[in-house]
């Protein structure tokens, strides 16, 4: 969804103009797979991270064009909301000290992108939610400039047909209506995308699948949501909440959601863009010239331009992309499970548990999905974000037995798959010092049983405790998050204390 369009009024006949050019498209897929005509291994991963703009009183500025303007680097790109932007890190080749030479680029460029920031009274912030949004932050004033936001946001409002509703249920409820998609733009993340061959695309996908619930459970960074403490990550039931094409009674029908976990294990990249075309109507009906079935013909590679648009909206938690660079296609792992921060630290120490760990369980002689059925997968994934650390997970037991029993996310991580996540990064050829100071967070994490949710948590109760308001400790808890967070150390070492009142500036 980051290319341009253009705001248009869409027709029947554009849709079924783009039905025919889609299926023209999954044909000339299906033959490039054939063929064998994708990129051979690379070992390429990249990042993309998603991040808030905020006051030195710990709320939500809404100037990403201004800041944008300042920091005058192509890296950085708008997002959703205007208080919103997006870091596009360059492709790197797994192994070596890829980690450390990642860290070091993170820490440049958000710290360049931090200080123009402030030169117009505003800061960089990575956090999965930031806990001083309002209902009224994420009002349609202000969804970033961009006609494919609005575009965007006009083709849901219509397919569904009326506001969306957002009820969450947790340490507190959350619930409310919203009259566009904004909301979504709470939710920060970090995504990690792995280049595959088509023969390696379904292992891994699956394997992508099996641990996203353990990311999240070392990873949860989103506690808070418009003033209610909800789920740890709240990311993934407000994305779905706030992008549902589907009004009730669809819902009741069992029609599937745009943001998915899916429904089961596959077993070639194909029957994921299959199903896209098949369960979810166009939502951007926008048509390319090219006829990626010529193109074929004459020896060339296609685009699949209308492919590749409605692929990207729909939001699978690990979603399959098709690229092609310098005239050669190729696919991609996109998993977008994670939320941003707390740190650069966190971050990479994140990636490098989500690497190491997909590359020996893709390897592994006995495949975890065919050891443990789809829908503990799906059930773990909730399970993780409502609880956090504290999650229990359904996971196969160990050695040559068979069947699935529940483990405690920290127990399992500490157990079984840090060391499966280390012999993974060993397989990418990652030098011994990059691993072993990447998973030693993840580690420390699980010992203390602290992630950025835990932390906001505890933050925000002392705070209360200490008698300020909610919205005062909400603002006391984002203000000491974000001063830490650019001490850069993980936040398993940050300490708790009561964050002290600050007089709010008016908004």
């Amino acid at each position: 969804m980051g290319e341009k369009v253009v705001a248009a009024a869409f027709d029947l006949a554009d849709r079924q103009t783009y039905r025919r050019k889609l299926r023209q498209c999954l044909e000339a897929l299906e033959r490039l797979l054939a063929e064998r005509r994708f990129d051979r291994p690379r070992n390429l991963m990249g990042i993309e991270i998603e991040l808030n703009l905020v006051g030195a009183d710990g709320l939500p500025r809404m100037m990403n064009g201004a800041v944008l303007e300042r920091i005058a680097s192509r890296d950085f790109q708008t997002e959703l909301g205007m208080f919103n932007v997006e870091l596009n890190v360059a492709p790197h080749r797994l192994g070596s000290h890829v980690f450390s030479q990642l860290a070091e680029e993170l820490r440049t460029g958000i710290g360049y992108a931090h200080r123009k920031a402030e030169e117009l009274g505003a800061g960089i912030v990575m956090i999965g939610i930031l806990p001083t949004l309002t209902r009224q932050d994420v009002d349609l004033a202000n969804i970033s400039s961009g006609d494919r936001y609005l575009l965007l946001n006009d083709q849901i409002l219509t397919s569904r047909g009326e506001d969306f509703s957002l009820d969450i249920d947790g340490v507190e409820r959350l619930s409310c209506t919203a009259a566009s998609i904004t909301p979504e733009a709470a939710c920060t993340s970090v995504q990690l995308h792995l280049q595959v061959t088509p023969g390696r695309f379904a292992d891994v996908w699956n394997a992508a699948q099996a641990v996203a619930a353990v990311q999240i459970a070392v990873g949860a960074n989103a506690p808070f949501l418009f003033g209610r403490e909800v789920w740890r990550e709240s990311r993934p039931p407000l994305f779905e909440q706030a992008t549902d094409t589907r009004p009730p009674e669809l819902k009741s029908q069992g029609v599937r959601p745009r943001t998915w976990f899916g429904e089961r294990w596959v077993e070639s990249p194909y029957e994921l863009f299959e199903e896209n075309l098949r369960y979810f109507p166009a939502l951007l009906p926008l048509c390319d010239e090219q006829d990626p079935l010529r193109v074929l013909d004459d020896g060339g590679t296609p685009a699949l331009h209308e492919l590749v648009l409605h692929n990207g909206t729909v939001y699978r938690w690990n979603r399959p992309v098709y690229g092609v660079v310098d005239g050669v296609p190729h696919l991609r792992v996109e998993n977008r499970v994670l939320p941003a921060g707390p740190t650069v630290d966190d971050v990479i120490a994140n990636a490098a548990f989500y690497y190491g760990l997909v590359r020996a369980l893709a390897e592994d002689s006995r495949p975890v999905w065919k050891r443990m059925p789809f829908g503990d997968a799906a059930a773990n994934f909730e399970a993780a974000c409502r609880h956090g650390l504290d999650a229990e997970l359904r996971w196969p037991r160990p050695g040559r037995g068979s069947g699935v029993s529940a483990v405690p996310a920290v127990k399992l991580v500490r157990d079984e798959l840090l060391p499966l996540a280390a012999a993974g990064l060993d397989a990418w050829g990652v030098e011994p010092a990059d691993r072993d100071r990447t998973l030693g967070v993840i580690e420390e994490r699980c010992r203390r049983r602290v992630n950025g949710a835990s932390w906001q948590v505890e933050t925000f109760h002392r705070a209360v405790e200490a008698g300020l308001e909610r919205d005062a400790a909400l603002a006391a808890t984002a203000r000491r998050y974000q001063e830490l967070s650019l001490r850069g150390e993980p936040v398993h070492t940050w300490p708790v204390s009561c964050p002290g009142p600050r007089p709010q500036r008016s908004r």
